[in-house]
């Protein structure tokens, strides 16, 4: 007889059994729910000890720059720790869901090996407190306001600013503006920047429960386009109008321009000597219009080189810190981001950028930049060689996946490239994808349209593993900036043929400040710095032989 006849039989058996049955059921369940309570307290004691040392956050993601296995497909999602504010770099206190982008974003690329120092952590978190209590709509920033009312300023105040206002495309933009940043930091200013109607929306606010835009009514808007060279506003102005002699300058005007662009005269370089900048001190607003990452020069001005050298013991991740902590996609400029990386990026092993800026196109014809891009590719072994005596590749059980993104205005090196790998299997198996968000064949200056495109492209081109950037290029700094990249660089050849090192790697991945003033040369020889000199860390650029970038000494 089975257990079932002997329980539909016996009504006895069947009263003793099911309280034992039950008392055993419900003992088992006690001790697994035990088990598991003691297992999840540790656990979140743990992390929550962690997250506390670290400022590391846990969440169930999947990175998205990691090929999945499909054993994680299956399962969905991984647990992983996302540092998304990026050491300390990032404050807290945002409303996510209207920037996305800024703790999300680290999903998307590789932990970067640089870390913010705790000094530079804390400078960034006096400085939010400065900008909240001196931004747009505070009594402070309107009792200053009134200080323009006068030709001089009278007395001191408690906020000093400093108004940014745009110049050029997108990337000579972006280094500027992190370049006034900077400082505003290491002179107690509050920065304030006018983005106009062109790059309203790409980007997010950096700063938590205030705005770093400047007031559409700012009074003094209407002499930005009047921001030239000799501007009888001007410092250079005021200098060259008294002897070069600051010192004779009886009053501080209320406002000065600061013009520290591309041609800036003798004059407003003046502004780099450092007996100059405590009078600047005096000036409660400074009205800057530059296109230069001129950081490096602030490293040659002695009264701020102590205070640098706290911010940023590594030289070479001024730009990743500054970048990285001020532009962080709009939510607009993020979906176009993430739906092309969805689309082509996602499942490739390795990710490679291709940014290529030819200045002149007729100094420069395609065929020629074309042989000098392959010419890179080949003689760095950044993609495999085509193999053109097979039609089908050969089977390998290991062959990788790579996706190329190309950021050109031009269609025809996308076109040849892509072309090439089409027609021709790879020698070893690899398999190789591009792709070209745009081409829009003229840079549009003005454009919002233009800019957020632009801007998408550039933070595309910093989620790559390998990056290669055109010398001159403001484009390619962002990039690189972004990403933590050391990229190839490439030579653009002027002339009709190649070049013999068309793409050397870059030993630093800082911007190249292209334009600086004569001062910085060795007195009596003139020659620039080198490791010998008081700054081995400025150095010459690898792709501007008259500019100066920052490098590890």
């Amino acid at each position: 007889m089975d257990i079932f006849q002997m329980e539909r039989s016996g009504h006895g058996s069947k009263r003793i059994r099911k309280p034992v049955v039950s008392f055993l059921i419900a003992f088992c369940l006690l001790y697994i729910a035990s088990m598991f309570y003691r297992s999840s307290t540790s656990v979140l004691i743990g992390e929550v000890a962690r997250d506390n040392i670290t400022g590391e956050v846990t969440e169930n993601v999947t990175r998205c720059y990691e090929t999945e296995s499909e054993d994680e497909r299956s399962s969905g999602t991984e647990s992983i720790a996302v540092d998304k504010f990026l050491g300390g770099l990032l404050a807290t206190g945002f409303d996510e869901e209207s920037c996305i982008s800024r703790y999300q974003a680290a999903l998307y690329r590789k932990t970067s090996s640089h870390k913010p120092s705790a000094y530079l952590v804390s400078k960034l978190r006096k400085y939010e407190e400065l900008h909240k209590r001196c931004g747009p709509d505070t009594e402070s920033y309107r009792r200053t306001l009134k200080k323009l009312s006068s030709s001089h300023t009278k007395g001191t105040t408690d906020c000093n600013y400093i108004v940014w206002t745009p110049s050029n495309g997108l990337g000579n933009r972006i280094i500027s503006m992190a370049s006034s940043f900077l400082y505003a930091v290491l002179t107690n200013r509050v920065l304030l920047v006018d983005h106009g109607t062109d790059m309203a929306g790409i980007f997010c606010e950096p700063f938590p429960d205030t705005s770093w835009l400047l007031p559409m009514d700012f009074p003094l808007t209407d002499q930005f386009y009047s921001l030239q060279p000799g501007n009888v506003h001007s410092y250079g102005h005021l200098l060259k109008m008294n002897n070069m002699d600051i010192s004779t300058v009886s009053q501080a005007p209320s406002f000065l321009h600061l013009y520290l662009a591309y041609n800036y005269d003798k004059h407003d370089k003046l502004f780099f000597q450092d007996q100059n900048q405590g009078f600047l001190q005096k000036i409660p607003w400074l009205i800057l219009k530059s296109d230069q990452y001129f950081v490096p020069y602030l490293f040659l001005i002695p009264s701020f080189q102590q205070e640098l050298g706290k911010l940023f013991p590594d030289k070479e991740a001024v730009f990743h810190h500054l970048v990285r902590y001020l532009f962080h996609p709009s939510n607009q400029a993020w979906g176009l981001i993430t739906r092309f990386y969805q689309a082509y990026l996602a499942s490739a092993d390795q990710k490679i950028g291709l940014q290529v800026r030819v200045f002149n196109r007729k100094a420069s014809p395609v065929s020629v930049v074309q042989e000098q891009i392959l010419g890179c590719i080949k003689k760095e072994k950044l993609l495999p060689q085509v193999d053109e005596q097979k039609l089908i590749a050969s089977p390998s059980k290991n062959k990788t996946s790579r996706a190329v993104t190309i950021a050109s205005l031009y269609p025809e090196y996308y076109e040849s490239i892509k072309s090439m790998y089409w027609m021709n299997p790879t020698v070893n198996g690899d398999v190789i994808g591009v792709y070209q968000p745009s081409h829009e064949e003229v840079q549009h200056y003005g454009n919002n349209i233009h800019n957020l495109k632009a801007w998408a492209e550039i933070s595309i081109l910093s989620l790559s593993d390998v990056l290669v950037t055109s010398s001159w290029s403001t484009f390619g700094y962002v990039a690189q900036g972004l990403g933590g990249l050391k990229p190839w660089i490439l030579y653009v050849p002027a002339g009709n043929r190649p070049t013999d090192e068309p793409c050397p790697r870059g030993k630093s991945m800082e911007p190249c400040f292209h334009f600086p003033p004569d001062y910085y040369r060795i007195p009596s020889t003139k020659e620039r710095p080198d490791a010998g000199s008081p700054v081995p860390h400025v150095r010459q650029c690898e792709d501007a032989s008259n500019g100066i970038k920052l490098f590890n000494s």
